[in-house]
């Protein structure tokens, strides 16, 4: 049997003729006005079909002709925008703990600048001890200007808790609430923590509401900015009122 057509061996022939297109009947001649001058050309059994026509090659497949598989486009360089919520709840929490250290960090700030009224507060009782300790007195002015009556007393020493001890202190003026009676570094350490609390709360507003991540220089900016603000803004509120 021939392996192309399943015919017999003998029955196909080696060669079959093949016509070749002439000019004249691409002009619109039919098949049986073509001349004689047309000649035949005789194709091997192996390059046609079984009606005689040629055996084309089938087009190479896509791989062959340089195909490279196309990849995912790039990811945007632009993050998407953040989700509120979050940020709404982080801005919250964030300008409140602020506020409070802002707050608490005020007068001591004045104090350690030497914005001041040097005085006496004598203690009317103090209860609970270390950071705990909670004492009240009365503070009276070294110039007599003023006297502040049932002001909480900051600093007290150890051994001179008892009531009626008259301890040396200091007052931003006559409608502050307390009067500070530490001396050396430790009127320090009443205002620098707090207001280093507020610049990590600013740059947690600034990180958690997504401002740095918006598209856009001008709008990151503007964001950035306003982020800052609402911190500053609380703390020379508060200084101001300490004053």
């Amino acid at each position: 049997m021939e392996p192309t057509t399943g015919a017999p061996v003998d029955a196909v022939p080696r060669r079959v003729p093949v016509r070749q297109q002439s000019r004249l009947q691409r002009e619109g001649r039919s098949d049986g006005d073509t001349p004689d001058d047309v000649a035949a050309f005789w194709a091997p059994i192996e390059e046609v079909h079984w009606d005689g026509t040629p055996v084309r090659e089938d087009p190479a497949p896509s791989g062959d002709r340089g195909f490279r598989p196309v990849g995912r486009p790039a990811p945007s360089r632009t993050a998407p925008p953040p989700d509120p919520l979050p940020g709404l709840a982080a801005l919250v929490t964030l300008s409140l703990v602020a506020a409070f250290f802002a707050w608490v960090s005020a007068g001591p700030f004045w104090l350690a600048v030497g914005h001041a009224r040097v005085g006496t507060v004598v203690l009317d009782g103090c209860t609970g001890d270390g950071l705990t300790q909670r004492c009240r007195g009365t503070f009276t002015a070294d110039d007599g200007r003023f006297i502040a009556h049932g002001v909480r007393v900051s600093g007290v020493p150890a051994g001179e808790k008892a009531s009626g001890t008259s301890v040396p202190a200091r007052m931003t003026g006559p409608d502050a609430g307390t009067a500070y009676a530490d001396t050396g570094v430790g009127r320090h350490l009443l205002w620098l923590p707090g207001l280093l609390v507020v610049l990590a709360c600013t740059a947690g507003i600034v990180r958690w509401t997504g401002s740095a991540r918006l598209p856009g220089r001008r709008h990151r900016r503007w964001a950035v900015t306003a982020a800052i603000a609402g911190p500053v803004l609380i703390t020379v509120g508060f200084l101001a009122f300490a004053w």
